[in-house]
């Protein structure tokens, strides 16, 4: 089979092999199939890497304040080199209808299953960093068949699951100026190119930034968009009521994240490049640096390796199909641009004194426990005003889809209810 094709499909992707589908691969418009087929030799060259790897010496705490801990790297190691299965995951992947097309010059990712649902609704999820399409697998069944999951046919959405520019199977930017507009765009694009005409979206983390620029972009046929962090959250820090206990408690895990947990959103959005030689050499540094995210969620990834009780979805394999996607398509540095992008996109805004424009669409938000910093109410509706749909659940944290499938499946279903007939 042939490597990877395309001039936007870098050299450097570590031997994963493609299989597109289709003539006229230069119409920026067509759409092509796309079929994942790693050569051996890439996952063999991945655990003679893992095999080598040069251990620092344990932590000097008894807990995750120095970074990630030695005994959960190695057991990840461990099992990464001796257990995982890839060829499992590429037949999970391979299930479900893939493709691929050019927009903007960025060769994008994506899949796209419809319901067989009559009248399902089109939406379009974005993943977030450290994630990829890994983190939204478990909630494809439950939102196209949702009769099979505990809802009915009138819940069944018809689902697009793109691959951010520069992350997994999409292509690398080659240019500057791929912050959350550009994306938003893009995503537009895709859908009109997709016959849909009336659609709604939904992100996480770097997907909620983007759905939230979705938003208030208005595209033409957006209905409205459901997202699960408060990205906005940050520039109106100083905005944010702090009277009740929860408002006071949300303000402690934000001012935690902006001091503490800061240091890898620090680094990807000034230092991208050259974090990435780091992450495009060193399976074990990826993995490491890609737990290291937030108190919450690297817990309970730690949990699944060394006590081996996972918490829902983020089983073992499921957290290493996620960093073996990254190290196969060597994409640990054009990922991290995006916080560069975004930094450099948002201190231009502030310098030019430009306040975002309002969102043209209902707004669904649902607060997670774990969440980073778990909004309260009042908050969401200082970033949305005239939020049309709130509700806080009592479980999942910040890979709400990855982690509690059932549970976010739910809440897109009840936040997007009543945009279906508008």
């Amino acid at each position: 089979m042939p490597g990877w094709t395309g001039a936007s499909l870098a050299d450097s992707r570590r031997g994963a092999d493609l299989t597109r589908q289709g003539e006229n691969v230069g119409d920026d418009k067509e759409i092509r199939s796309f079929r994942l087929d790693v050569p051996d030799e890439a996952i063999d060259d991945l655990r003679r890497r893992i095999v080598a790897t040069r251990w620092p010496s344990r932590e000097l705490v008894p807990d995750r304040s120095q970074g990630v801990q030695l005994a959960t790297v190695q057991e990840l190691a461990r099992y990464w080199s001796t257990d995982h299965d890839w060829r499992a995951f590429e037949a999970k992947l391979n299930s479900l209808p893939q493709f691929t097309t050019d927009i903007d010059g960025v060769e994008i990712h994506f899949v796209h299953v419809r319901s067989r649902h009559e009248n399902a609704l089109p939406l379009i999820m974005t993943h977030g960093w450290p994630g990829s399409v890994v983190e939204l697998l478990g909630v494809v069944g439950p939102l196209t068949d949702p009769t099979a999951h505990g809802g009915t046919a009138e819940d069944a959405f018809h689902l697009v699951l793109p691959s951010l520019p520069g992350y997994g199977f999409s292509g690398e930017p080659t240019e500057l100026g791929w912050e959350n507009g550009r994306i938003a765009g893009a995503w537009a694009e895709l859908m009109d190119r997709l016959g849909y005409t009336r659609y709604v979206a939904q992100g996480g983390d770097v997907g909620a930034a983007v759905t939230d620029a979705m938003g208030r972009k208005g595209p033409e046929g957006l209905l409205g968009i459901h997202v699960n962090l408060l990205a906005g959250a940050i520039g109106l820090k100083d905005k944010l009521p702090a009277e009740s206990e929860q408002e006071r408690a949300a303000h402690d895990a934000l001012n935690t994240f902006t001091t503490d947990g800061f240091g890898y959103f620090l680094e990807q959005s000034t230092r991208p490049q050259t974090i990435g030689y780091s992450l495009l050499d060193s399976p074990v540094g990826l993995a490491a640096w890609m737990l290291d995210h937030d108190t919450d969620s690297y817990y309970k990834m730690s949990r699944a390796f060394v006590d081996g009780q996972p918490v829902g979805g983020l089983t073992r394999d499921s957290v290493v199909d996620n960093i073996t996607l990254y190290w196969l398509t060597g994409t640990g540095a054009s990922a991290a641009r995006w916080y560069w992008e975004f930094g450099r996109f948002q201190a231009a805004s502030a310098a030019a004194g430009q306040p975002p424009p309002a969102v043209s669409v209902p707004v669904g938000f649902t607060t997670f426990p774990g969440e980073i910093w778990a909004a309260p109410r009042s908050w969401a509706e200082t970033v949305y005003p005239g939020l049309a749909y709130f509700n806080e659940v009592d479980r999942g944290g910040h890979f709400p889809a990855w982690e509690e499938p059932d549970v976010f499946a739910a809440e897109v279903r009840a936040a997007f209810r009543p945009m279906r007939t508008s």
